[in-house]
């Protein structure tokens, strides 16, 4: 029986092979985990309470999870939100309670994917959290605080997982060449340094990336001399493309580094961006309808080609598609990076909605009612008017504002690009106005 179970551990993925046991052979996460950290020193003295830990896939959630199962005197249940219902939970709590009141035990639940559990389970649960006899563990690539019931949120300690840094990657990599028993230590596996770097590159962080990586490598490439001899050829064929785990909080955080980018006039920054947000599966007529808002938002008329160029590109991108509408979206991004920046329109759009929405409307004045239906000049419409065409400079002097708003200026333009011409005639209007 122990050899067939062995048999099975075998062939279990690297990943799950390489999986830390303990807190010392745990990698990443040092703002939590090292030492003297909160959670490190909560798991040492079996002292944790209810957490939630949330990250990128492959950061160590589940294993620093399973860390505690090893290390604590409790119960430790594990279950899945996917295929876990609220009669299982019922269980759960009901064997938990018993154990804490006849044998002073408390007991842990591990929760993977925690986001998809249901009003219901998290209903369910909250008794059980607020009594102390369940200590929930939940884990999740989503953002709790957005993703998860707030109850729930509220009586948990959050530990925020990052992905793993360079340096961490290339440690579980040669740590996984070098183990003899879990790992590829009895192959005499060598990578190139250009070999590591495009594990490294492509797992973005995801230590099961890079060890899926790893393996298929090792396991596809023939011993040459005895030696497993890993080239960049052969890392990059075995990575592939670059996985980028986007969730929903990811997207919208790079959304708005990309917008705010645009807004700063950086096109390093805004390509970087933009380049990620396209890599990640971002729908590119996302990004083509934030670059014609921001035409109007921030640059406006201080370069009105901006809103020709975000328009344009967004044609490329129905027209043409992905990849080669990429060119027109980066062309437009560098253009709307590059241009001069005023935010007038979208200030005088706000000030002109609070006043419609904030004010009693006076009638329209007599002189600038329709005129264009039978009876209307006997009811006085239009009478007046001043037809601008009829006076120098195709402009004269008169009121246009409604009655309750004379006096109102919505439109500022700045001193920004052609917005300065604008901005002086303006001006000059202004005082014949005055």
């Amino acid at each position: 029986m122990e050899d067939l179970f062995a048999n099975i551990k075998n062939q279990a993925p690297l990943a799950d092979r390489m999986r830390p046991e303990t807190l010392d052979d745990f990698v990443g996460q040092k703002h939590i985990v090292g030492e003297g950290k909160l959670l490190r020193r909560a798991i040492m003295t079996d002292s944790l309470q209810s957490s939630i830990f949330f990250g990128p896939p492959g950061t160590g959630k589940t294993t620093l999870a399973n860390i505690v199962a090893k290390t604590t005197g409790a119960n430790f249940v594990k279950i899945n939100a996917v295929s876990s219902g609220v009669k299982e939970l019922r269980e759960i709590i009901s064997r938990a309670e018993s154990d804490l009141k006849l044998h002073n035990k408390p007991t842990y639940l591990l929760l993977d994917e925690c986001h998809r559990w249901s009003k219901a389970q998290s209903d369910g649960l909250l008794p059980a959290l607020e009594s102390g006899i369940i200590r929930f563990i939940g884990s999740t690539t989503e953002n709790p605080m957005i993703s998860m019931t707030g109850a729930i949120v509220s009586r948990c300690r959050l530990f925020q997982f990052y992905p793993l840094t360079a340096e961490d990657i290339e440690l579980v990599i040669n740590n996984a060449c070098k183990d003899p028993n879990r790992g590829y230590g009895k192959l005499n596996v060598s990578i190139d340094n250009e070999a590591m770097n495009t594990f490294i590159a492509m797992s973005n962080g995801d230590v099961r990336n890079a060890l899926n990586a790893l393996e298929l490598a090792v396991m596809t490439t023939e011993p040459d001399g005895g030696k497993v001899h890993i080239t960049r050829e052969i890392a990059s064929e075995s990575a592939q493309r670059k996985v980028i785990a986007c969730d929903e909080q990811l997207f919208y955080d790079m959304l708005s580094a990309f917008c705010k980018s645009l807004r700063g006039g950086d096109s390093d920054a805004a390509l970087a961006w933009f380049a990620r947000l396209i890599t990640a599966g971002c729908d590119p007529r996302i990004i083509a309808r934030r670059l014609i808002a921001h035409a109007s938002e921030d640059i406006g008329l201080a370069n009105p080609q901006a809103m020709v160029q975000a328009v344009a590109a967004a044609q490329s991108v129905e027209f043409i598609g992905l990849p080669e509408a990429r060119l027109s979206l980066v062309q437009a991004i560098i253009f709307l990076c590059e241009s001069p920046k005023s935010n007038s329109v979208v200030c005088a759009l706000d000030d002109a909605f609070a006043d419609a929405e904030g004010k009693i409307f006076e009638p329209v004045p007599i002189h600038l009612r329709d005129t264009s239906f039978y009876g209307a000049k006997k009811l006085g419409h239009g009478q007046g008017y001043k037809y601008p065409h009829n006076y120098p400079a195709h402009w004269v002097k008169q009121q246009y504002m409604p009655t309750e708003l004379i006096g109102k200026r919505y439109y500022k333009p700045s001193d920004q690009g052609q917005e300065a011409k604008i901005k002086e005639n303006h001006e000059k209007r202004n005082l014949l106005r005055d």
